[in-house]
Formats: C-alpha cells, sequence, structure tokens
C-alpha cells in the first residue's frame, strides 16, 4: 500500500500513547481536588501507566510474533479503550491508578505491533525515514492533547477526556481493520514454541549494538518524560500560567519535534541515522545543561521554555533513528526486539519519573537535574554509536556471505 497511507494509520495508532499521556495534563489541578490528594500525587497515575505500558510489551511482542499483527493490535484497543471509560469512573487515586495500569497494557499491545509492522514491511534508511513519517504524522497528537484536554475541561470535567480517548481506540480500530489488515501483506507467523519465543529474548540481550541502542532510547525517552511528569507543575504552578498558555507552550515542543523531524528524514538521504542519531544526542544534552543553569540561577519562564521545547524537540531526530537502528539486526524477531525496546523504554522511564516525583520538593532544581543525569548518561553510550553500527552489519554481511558461499 502507498507509503503515506500506511504511515497515517500507523501514525494514528502510534498516538495513542501521547494522547493517553498528555491529554489529561491540564485537567491535573481538578483530578487532585475531586479525588482528594496532593497535585505531585496526580503525577503517578502517569507513571504507573508508562510502566504498565513498558513491561507489557514483553508479553505483547512475542504474541505478534506467534499469531500475527492484526489480532493483538486489535486486542489491545480493546482493553485500551474499556479501561479508559473506566479510568473517567474512578473515585479515588488508587483505583485510577489500577485502571491506568489496564489501560497501559492495552497500549502497550499497540505499541509494540506497529514498529513490528514497519520491520515487516522494509529496513534501513527506507525504515527510518517511515518512522520519521509516522512520527510527523503522530506528532499532531502530542501538540493537540493539552489543548482536546482543555477543550473538554472547558464543556465538561475531567472523565470527558478518558470518554475521549476510548472513543478514539474505537475508531483507529475500525480503521486498521477496514483499510490495513485487508490490504497489507500478512506476516508468516511464527509455528515455535511459545517457551522457544521467549528464549528469543536473549538473542536480543546478547546483542551489544542493538543493547546500546535501546539504552540509548531509555534515557532520552527518560528525559522527555521527567518533563510532561511535571510540566503541569513547571508553567501553571511555579511560573503561575494559565491553561490555555500552558497548551501552547507543550504545543511548541511538538512543532520544534516535527521540524527536527523533517530535516531528519532530509538528511537521511545523505548521512547515515546513527551520526544523526550522535548529533541529536548532544544538542538534546547541551539544552539539558542550559536548562539546569536556568533553574539554578531563578531565569524567566521564556528562557526555561526554551531549553526544554530545543531539548525535547530533540527526540523528533533521537526516536526514528534509535528505532530504525534497533530492529535492522532483526529480521525475523521484529515484535520480540520491539518489545524489549519498549519495555526497557518505557518501564525504566516510569520508574525515573517515579523517582522524580518523590525527590521533588516543590522547585525546579531536582527535576531538572534528573534530566540532566539522564541525557549525561544517554552521551556517553552515543559515543563510538557509528562506528559501532558499521562494523556490526559489516560483520553480518561477512557472515551471511560465508554462509551462502
Amino acid at each position: 500500500m502507498p507509503q503515506f497511507q500506511l504511515a497515517l494509520l500507523l501514525g494514528m495508532t502510534v498516538a495513542l500513547g501521547p494522547l493517553a499521556l498528555d491529554a489529561y495534563l491540564p485537567a491535573f489541578p481538578g483530578i487532585s481536588g475531586d479525588l482528594g490528594v496532593p497535585h505531585g500525587d496526580v503525577g503517578l497515575t502517569l507513571s504507573v501507566y508508562v510502566g504498565a505500558l513498558g513491561l507489557a510489551q514483553l508479553v505483547g511482542g512475542p504474541l505478534s510474533d506467534r499469531y500475527g499483527r492484526q489480532l493483538i493490535l486489535l486486542s489491545g484497543l480493546t482493553v485500551f479503550a474499556v479501561a479508559a471509560l473506566m479510568v473517567g469512573q474512578s473515585g479515588s487515586l488508587e483505583e485510577m491508578m489500577a485502571w491506568r495500569v489496564v489501560q497501559g497494557i492495552g497500549g502497550a499491545f499497540c505499541a509494540v505491533s506497529v514498529p513490528a509492522i514497519v520491520r515487516d514491511q522494509f529496513r534501513g534508511a527506507e525504515a527510518a525515514r517511515l518512522f520519521g513519517l509516522i512520527g510527523l504524522i503522530m506528532f499532531v497528537a502530542p501538540a493537540a492533547a493539552p489543548s482536546i484536554g482543555t477543550l473538554f475541561l472547558a464543556i465538561s470535567d475531567w472523565p470527558a477526556i478518558f470518554v475521549f480517548l476510548g472513543g478514539y481506540a474505537v475508531l483507529v480500530g475500525i480503521l486498521l481493520h477496514t483499510f490495513l489488515f485487508r490490504r497489507l501483506p500478512p506476516k508468516p507467523r511464527a509455528r515455535t514454541p511459545l517457551s522457544t519465543l521467549l528464549t528469543n529474548y536473549g538473542m536480543v540481550l546478547r546483542h551489544p549494538v542493538a543493547m546500546r541502542f535501546i539504552g540509548l532510547q531509555t534515557l532520552a525517552f527518560s528525559t522527555m518524560l521527567v518533563f510532561i511528569t511535571h510540566a503541569s507543575f513547571i508553567y501553571q504552578d511555579w511560573f503561575g500560567l494559565s491553561s490555555g498558555t500552558f497548551s501552547l507552550l507543550f504545543a511548541a515542543n511538538v512543532a520544534v519535534m516535527a521540524v527536527v523531524n523533517l530535516a531528519n528524514r532530509k538528511l537521511l538521504l545523505r548521512h547515515p541515522s546513527a551520526v544523526l542519531l550522535r548529533i541529536a544526542v548532544m544538542v538534546q544534552a547541551c539544552a539539558v545543561a542550559a536548562l539546569v543553569a536556568c533553574a539554578l540561577t531563578g531565569a524567566p519562564v521564556w528562557a526555561v521554555a526554551a531549553c526544554i521545547i530545543i531539548g525535547v524537540g530533540c527526540m523528533g531526530a533521537i526516536a526514528p533513528n534509535n528505532i530504525a537502528n534497533t530492529l535492522e539486526f532483526f529480521p525475523t524477531l521484529g515484535g520480540t526486539a520491539a518489545a524489549l525496546l519498549g519495555a526497557a523504554q518505557f518501564t525504566i522511564s516510569g520508574m525515573v519519573s517515579a523517582v522524580s516525583t518523590l525527590l521533588s520538593d516543590h522547585t525546579l532544581t531536582p527535576i531538572v537535574l534528573v534530566m540532566a543525569v539522564c541525557s549525561a548518561l544517554a552521551v556517553v553510550l552515543v559515543q563510538g554509536a557509528p562506528a559501532a553500527m558499521r562494523r556490526e552489519l559489516a560483520r553480518e554481511a561477512e557472515a551471511g556471505a560465508t554462509g551462502n558461499g
């Protein structure tokens, strides 16, 4: 099928993640009041969702390889939709957190299927370009999510946001069934026992270059997620901005991410994705370092926002290059490799997000320091990544030539 149509459908699917993360951020004060908990504790509903989103991919990936992308993806959308409706009915923080875990499980089955579908059809720079196009399309979701949440808060209460999320999941399922799975060439299902599929994780874990990229993705995403977790506090509580201004600043993050994504797609025609990845990680680290300086010196909101926007915007190049580089080495284990990547990314970043909440002293400093640690560790891993990628691809090509000979 046409690449843009494929990217549009998969982008809408991936958009479930940022919608479930960002749409209810403006509602944190209202949720806090209705449930009778501190504002900061509401962030735990985000952390447990992200953690479940990661861990459940470890199950969804092998199941996707064995039983097919369609069954797992549509099942995930169903679970996500039902859980979203139940989140809106929650009467306590504990109940809300429990249903957010279930929602994360459904989202995980969706998240792990999308990169596996791409890997079934493409590889190398072409896969990176398609991941970039998917990312560009789904950037509409995080850009619009806080505004969508603000709109629902203006006409109703915060449960309406989760009703919208459930309806969106149902719509995506209908579109995928009608326009994607009926036309997409099916991937042959794995016939090996489930016990063998589970041991495939060992193959991914023993691959040093792939694990380097998985570590990079986890650290870069953690940098962004810590900001998302505390975005409402930073802009609405600390700087006293309105929900409308908060939504505009949040949208600016995504706008820059989209611009970086477009530039990355163009540059992939001339430069290896691992080189572009290294540049993006370095720029993100510089932006976060400047953010730490702003927090320590009491800089105004425009300076803090500028550093955040640049740092988050770099994910427009980091994510597509990282995913493509990781999956490049696993032509027959796309679901398993994507599951391990997603599990590490969301589970570890969810824990980092929760730790940042526990360390919070109602100032910016602990938040930005956690972000700085994550970005600094990413810089350590990205050093030598292009050379490692070239050596591993050359080694596999040589092994393949020897085998054919």
